[in-house]
Order: C-alpha cells, then sequence, then structure tokens
C-alpha cells in the first residue's frame, strides 16, 4: 500500500497545471494564490500565465514557477458610469481577436511544456481538448442593467466550453455570491469549492482604525484614492492606505497617522488586515472572500457602473452585514453608524477538498 502511494504521488509530481488568470485588477490573481499553492501541495508542479499587474502579483508571490505573459484584454473604463457598457460593448471586437490570440498561445504553451491541465480564471482561450480544462468564476450570472439575459447567456456559452466550473462559494443559502453565483437551474457542469482565501485569522492585537484596500482598473481606482486621501488628510485616527499599484513610486503623506503603501503581499497583507479595525474597500469579489475569512468589518464603495460590485454592496447592507455608499457620496461621518448596524464579514465554514477536486486532471 505504502508503496501505491509513493507511485501515486511522484506520478503526480510530473504532472504540469497551466494557470491562466485574467488582470482585471489584482482579484483574479489572488484567489488563485491558494489553489496555486494546493497544487504544489498535492504535488502538481503549476506553471502560470497572465499579463500586466496580475503577472506581476503572481511572479512575486512565486518566484520559483515559470511564468508566461499572455495577450492582454486591455479592457478599459469610463469616467462616467453611465457609458460604462457602452464603452465595454466597443471593445467586443478586441476582446474576441485576444481569445483568439490566447487560445493560440495556450495551445504552444500545452505542446511545449507538456501541460496535463489547465485552470483558467476568467480567461475565455485558456482551454484545450486535449487537457481537462476548469473555468473558476462566481458569475454565472453576468449583471449588466437591461442586458443581463444575454451577458449571463453569453457567459455561460463559454463556460460550457470547459470540463468543469468552480465556483469560489458555498451552495447553500449561506453564501457571499447571491444570484451571481446561484443559478435557479444548474444546467452547468459546476462545483462550488467554498470562499477560498490566502489568508488565516490570526490573534492580533489592533493598531490601525482603518485600513484602505484600493483596486481595480483605471480611471475609477484613481478617482477613489483622490477621493479617500482628501477625506482622510486631516485624520486623527491611525490610518493604513494600500494603494493597489504594482510600482516602486514614492507616495507620501504629511499626516503622521497614515501609512501609505503602494501594495502588500502574502503575510504583510495578511497581518495588516489582521490588525484593522475596519477595512475600506471596493466590493469586489475576491476582497469579500478575504474578509470573510479574517472576519472583518467593513466599508465598501463599489466601482461606479459595474452592476456586480453595486449588487454585492446593495446584498450585504440589506442583510445587515457592513455598509456601502457610492464613490461621490464618501466622507467621514459614515464610518460612525458601522459599529451599532452591521455585524460584519463572517466565515461561512467551507472547506474545500482540493485532492478531490484535483482528480479531475488524472482523466485524459
Amino acid at each position: 500500500m505504502l508503496y501505491l502511494e509513493a507511485a501515486i504521488f511522484v506520478n503526480m509530481e510530473k504532472k504540469k497545471i497551466l494557470v491562466c488568470v485574467m488582470n482585471w485588477g489584482l482579484g483574479h490573481a489572488t484567489r488563485c494564490i491558494p489553489i496555486i499553492t494546493e497544487l504544489q501541495v498535492q504535488g502538481f508542479t503549476p506553471l502560470l500565465a497572465s499579463d500586466g499587474s496580475a503577472l506581476s502579483l503572481l511572479r512575486k508571490e512565486f518566484p520559483e514557477l515559470k511564468c508566461f505573459e499572455l495577450p492582454s484584454y486591455n479592457i478599459t473604463y469610463t469616467q462616467n458610469p453611465k457609458m460604462l457598457m457602452w464603452k465595454l460593448f466597443l471593445q467586443t471586437p478586441h476582446i474576441l481577436e485576444t481569445i483568439k490570440a490566447e487560445k493560440k498561445m495556450v495551445r504552444r504553451i500545452l505542446e511545449e511544456e507538456n501541460i496535463h491541465g489547465i485552470i483558467s480564471d476568467n480567461r475565455f482561450g485558456a482551454r484545450s481538448k486535449k487537457v481537462c480544462s476548469v473555468y473558476i468564476t462566481h458569475q454565472l450570472n453576468v449583471l449588466s442593467g437591461n442586458l443581463t439575459y444575454f451577458s449571463s447567456k453569453i457567459h455561460q456559452y463559454y463556460i460550457r466550453k470547459f470540463d468543469e466550473c468552480w465556483v469560489p462559494d458555498s451552495p447553500g443559502k449561506k453564501n457571499l455570491s447571491g444570484i451571481l453565483g446561484h443559478l435557479k437551474k444548474d444546467h452547468l457542469r459546476l462545483k462550488y469549492i467554498g470562499p477560498i482565501s490566502r489568508f488565516e485569522k490570526k490573534p492580533i492585537s489592533l493598531k490601525y482604525d482603518y485600513l484602505v484596500l484600493l483596486s481595480g482598473p483605471e480611471p475609477q481606482r484613481s478617482l477613489l484614492q483622490d477621493i479617500l486621501f482628501k477625506a482622510f488628510r486631516k485624520t486623527s485616527k491611525k490610518l493604513f492606505f494600500v494603494r493597489g499599484v504594482v510600482t516602486d513610486e514614492d507616495f507620501t503623506c504629511l499626516n503622521p497617522n497614515v501609512t501609505i503603501k503602494n501594495y502588500l503581499f502574502g503575510k504583510e497583507l495578511e497581518e495588516v488586515i489582521n490588525s484593522s479595525r475596519m477595512v475600506i474597500s471596493r466590493s469586489g469579489y475576491t476582497t469579500l472572500l478575504d474578509l470573510a475569512k479574517l472576519e472583518k468589518r467593513a466599508f465598501f464603495i463599489p466601482t461606479p457602473g459595474q452592476n456586480e460590485q453595486e449588487y454585492l454592496a446593495e446584498r450585504l447592507e440589506r442583510l445587515g452585514i457592513a455598509a456601502y455608499c457610492n464613490q461621490d457620496e464618501f466622507h467621514l461621518d459614515l464610518l460612525k453608524e458601522e459599529p451599532e448596524k452591521y455585524s460584519g464579514l463572517e466565515n461561512v465554514g467551507f472547506t474545500p477538498d482540493f485532492r478531490l477536486l484535483f482528480t479531475l486532471f488524472e482523466r485524459k
């Protein structure tokens, strides 16, 4: 029996899994970190592929792993949230060309590296009929106003091209994604893998009153940064400000109560979140995963025009979990109401069985 288990482990050790990550803010990359880590634990060799800031983050987190640069979707936002859907529609031809180029790049990597499986976080072209291909998303339904039905059907069309779809949430009523990650009729090959996070809750004394975590695409990230800097410039509270940009550019503040970092990774970020009383951030889904794991109080400011974040923020407020406001309505007095009215996020207690999930890559 021991000999058989050793033989199986050696065989798994030879298997290479290509993990392809969408570069849309840093959320897709950060939520893949526990999956990449678990692949290593289970004896697989992950190879990483992305572009832009997401690729930079993965290289910093896993300097020992081989990385590839994929074609960039270069999806851009607008300062006017009412024009966002129209601007995204105009970028459709470029997105389709990128998917085509992405498929070609992935095909080449498969041939050159002898890949045994693919895990794609929201990259449509990162799949192959030659190996088992997994798609990761929490958006089975894509909220887009009047176009929600069509955008959801298009997304589900691409999901069906993969062998499985892994949803980072719990399957029951106690969940984080609501209607985003749960269908009335389950017609997809779904597996709920739990609200995964790279962080662990630790009993650390509180050092900061507020932690600001910025993320997401421009220009909205910079617009929110300016709003929050202006609001907190004279604060007497202890504030830790993470700008969410992977750069070595210096950015300082004259207020001694404010600590600013361009970015934090791994254990450093985990420690800062654990030691902060409240987190102020976008209501991006990966942020929700992390804050739920650490059971933190939060105040959310959804990206203007991004229906998913607006829905998640509204849902959490309706459930009495966390407050939110629109970006142009933020002021410090809103933070004073939070402790009395909202419970904060909590760990839903769903633990994924990665060993069972990874048996998929033994099929082909």
